[in-house]
């Protein structure tokens, strides 16, 4: 299915704003996390990522670059919009830009419905099932050799 999908790299505060507008409505919303939790200290270090439809914000996420892994944060589509393989395509070009940058190793905080999810992009899960945000996370990673 062809689709005027633009996923981007945050340029400018309008962007921004939009990155925001969708964890609101995903994380805030639908998922019931404070907006003390959901907003942290990490919002000004963290290269954000925007997904548009005919310029409606439906995606977002965030890089956050720690020692030498890329951390995946804040992946979200609006409801609407899942199923069309558009999260996918945000975490693709996620780990693109993280590479770009000369990072190979990746790590994130899944939820734990969205294992299998992350699984399709080589993350493998590490560790005990954990809470954040009151929900239910494992740690998964992935480590690719510099060729890859």
């Amino acid at each position: 299915m062809e689709s005027n999908l633009k996923i981007k790299i945050v340029k400018n505060l309008n962007e921004l704003i939009k990155v925001f507008i969708v964890r609101g409505i995903v994380f805030i919303e639908e998922q019931n996390v404070s907006y003390s939790i959901e907003k942290d200290e990490h919002e000004l270090e963290s290269q954000h990522i925007l997904a548009e439809m005919n310029n409606e914000p439906i995606g977002a996420g965030r890089i956050r670059y720690i020692e030498d892994y890329a951390k995946l944060e804040r992946i979200a589509v609006r409801k609407n919009y899942r199923g069309n393989g558009y999260g996918h395509r945000i975490v693709d070009f996620m780990m693109q830009t993280a590479r770009k940058n000369g990072f190979c190793k990746f790590k994130m905080h899944a939820q734990a419905h969205l294992i299998d999810f992350y699984a399709e992009h080589g993350f493998e899960t590490r560790g005990e099932k954990f809470k954040e945000a009151d929900i239910d996370h494992y740690l998964m990673i992935k480590e690719e050799t510099k060729s890859n």
